[in-house]
């Protein structure tokens, strides 16, 4: 057996720069980020092949002392943090100190650095994790640090790297989540002598349309949830029909840290769970702001995966945010001051004024709510050929719209081929697919009427038998009020079984083994879950569409404003339970256009 040595220090950090400096893009980050720990408010950045050849990033911040720039290239060496208060409470984006020391052990490295006190700059450099000596040098103020050749020592590593164009935009990625997390500071980016980006100071919205760009801010709703102890806020950015998706702009930052935190993105694809269509993918620019003491972001050494102490009031706090954000009735006015985008489903009064007031609704029976809107729009169950002529199909506009009293989606002009409403509002035409809308609208009163009464249990005649290890056990036991709230009892059978003991009555036809193991692996993941909810949406969608109207059913102008109004009225009417939409505007200018008018 060999015997057991301590490693060389360069080493050591070669090592520690396989988990710290993945790729350039990784080095970058975290020279930006030291940047804004010394309080830079300009930086100014210069990358070349990738950052393969070369990384620079100047700052006008702080700066290094001279007798500490040397200290601030070693291991473990860092102004961050001095105590173990210090670490549980990390404001900072840097602590460990492991990064300059890492880079440095990888590379070719040049730091230039000056303090306001100093007279002038003092230079240090580093290849290989091997430093020079200490010299003058010219510099205004703040820090520069290059780094070239990256990987030039161990080249294993490098053979790992992409092309340049690959890594250059995993480069333009860091600096772009940079940006978003400090809008207060302007930022110059070069590629091979060419400007990338260019930055000046801005507010957090005028920061987000500048990056996220005209597409993004076209679909945006804006979320401001605030604090404390918890605040959320950002844009959220639901696909139109034809998007293939956002996944590509989907930036989450937890204290102004950029984070990939699989509680917090389950939470958010909960909210979006029944607006999105299929395979559409929604993006989002979300600031979560909470006590630093409850986060412990010392989990990896590239800091983008953290913990929460309490994850199910976060998941439970950005879930309900998110929802409630994507919840806002048909017609309603985007919070971020948008205008209505033809296809998006938004545009006009929130929730408040004088349109959005409805009474109480009266009905107790779940029948009665699938029912109710039949008689009250007059559709019948009988359907009416396509192609049968109706007493209202002349396209004649409704008096009312000459006033100011004009509703968000307007009112109703025609039918067309028995499946969509044509309405007349302020800003031009809106088309309506009327069974989508009402599917919606059932959805929503079902699913009020359960949050009312609350959810039910009912005992099993014979209790179902769920194998169980020992987390599965550990988490039946610890989240056992939650269960019962769901209307889930389980009791534990044996060190290996749990037994099914009560479901809620409506669930009893569902695979309640399968539901249940999801119930708990989710509890295990998450601390929270909405599986049981999950489960009864899906009943309660195929209740409401069979509830809903169908195609080619003959409405008159009153029963489709009826319709109409009831939109205006309900939660998330911009999508049927399905995802796909419910209306389009389509605006008058851009109908003036389509027929050249004015031109």
């Amino acid at each position: 057996m060999s015997a057991i040595r301590l490693l060389p220090d360069v080493l050591i950090s070669q090592i520690a720069a396989g988990e710290v400096v993945e790729r350039p893009a990784s080095a970058l980050k975290e020279l930006l980020e030291n940047s804004l720990d010394a309080g830079a408010t300009e930086l100014r950045i210069q990358i070349e092949d990738g950052g393969m050849q070369l990384i620079r990033v100047s700052d006008n911040g702080r700066g290094i002392p001279a007798d500490q720039i040397g200290l601030a290239i070693a291991r473990h060496a860092t102004s961050k943090i001095t105590s173990l208060d210090d670490l549980e409470r990390v404001g900072s984006f840097g602590f460990r100190g492991e990064a300059l020391a890492s880079i440095a052990a990888v590379s070719r490295l040049r730091l230039v650095s000056r303090t306001q006190e100093e007279p002038h700059a003092s230079e240090l450099g580093c290849e290989g994790g091997r430093p020079t000596r200490l010299a003058p040098a010219a510099l205004t103020g703040g820090t520069l640090i290059e780094v070239r050749d990256l990987y030039f020592n161990t080249p294993a590593r490098r053979k790992f790297l992409k092309t340049a164009a690959t890594e250059w935009a995993h480069c333009s990625t860091v600096v772009e989540r940079i940006a978003l997390a400090r809008p207060d500071v302007s930022i110059h980016l070069e590629h091979n002598g060419r400007t990338a980006l260019k930055l000046r100071e801005q507010s957090l919205s005028e920061r987000m349309h500048s990056v996220l760009g005209e597409r993004f801010a076209a679909m945006a709703i804006e979320v401001d949830e605030p604090g404390p102890p918890l605040a959320l806020a950002g844009l959220l950015a639901r696909p139109q029909p034809g998007e293939s998706g956002l996944q590509d702009a989907q930036y989450l930052f937890v204290n102004g840290r950029f984070v990939r935190d699989k509680l917090i993105q389950h939470a958010l694809r909960q909210a979006w769970q029944d607006v999105l269509h299929h395979d559409q993918k929604a993006g989002w620019c979300l600031f979560l702001h909470i006590d630093p003491a409850t986060v412990d972001v010392n989990v990896h050494p590239a800091k983008t995966e953290i913990r929460f102490r309490d994850g199910q009031a976060v998941h439970r706090f950005v879930y309900h945010s998110v929802h409630r954000a994507l919840s806002r009735p048909a017609g309603a006015a985007p919070a971020s001051g948008q205008q209505p985008v033809a296809g998006s489903g938004a545009g006009a009064p929130g929730p408040g004024s004088p349109a959005m007031t409805r009474a109480p609704q009266q009905q107790t029976s779940l029948a009665g709510l699938v029912t109710e809107p039949t008689s009250r729009y007059g559709w019948t169950q009988a359907a009416t050929p396509a192609h049968t002529a109706t007493a209202h199909t002349p396209f004649i506009a409704h008096a009312a719209t000459a006033t100011e009293d004009v509703p968000p989606l307007g009112f109703a002009l025609a039918q067309l081929h028995g499946v969509y409403i044509l309405a007349q509002n302020r800003d031009g035409l809106v088309v309506v697919d009327m069974h989508a809308a009402h599917e919606r609208i059932v959805y929503e009163r079902l699913r009020q009427s359960f949050d009312r009464q609350g959810m039910p249990s009912q005992p099993l005649l014979i209790p179902l038998v769920v194998q169980a290890d020992a987390l599965t056990l550990a988490a039946a036991r610890e989240h056992a009020a939650t269960l019962d709230a769901l209307g889930v009892q389980l009791s534990e059978l044996s060190p290996t079984q749990l037994a099914i003991r009560a479901l809620p009555p409506e669930l009893h036809t569902v695979n309640a083994l399968e539901m249940v193991r999801t119930l708990l692996h989710e509890l295990r993941q998450y601390d929270t879950s909405r599986a049981v909810e999950e489960q009864r949406d899906q009943l309660l969608a195929t209740m409401a569409c069979h509830g809903a109207v169908r195609a080619h059913r003959d409405l008159t102008i009153a029963e489709m404003n009826a319709l109409l109004r009831d939109m205006e009225r309900t939660e998330r009417a911009g999508q049927c339970n399905h995802g796909r939409p419910t209306w389009h505007q389509f605006p008058l200018d851009a109908l003036d256009r389509l027929f050249l008018r004015g031109q």
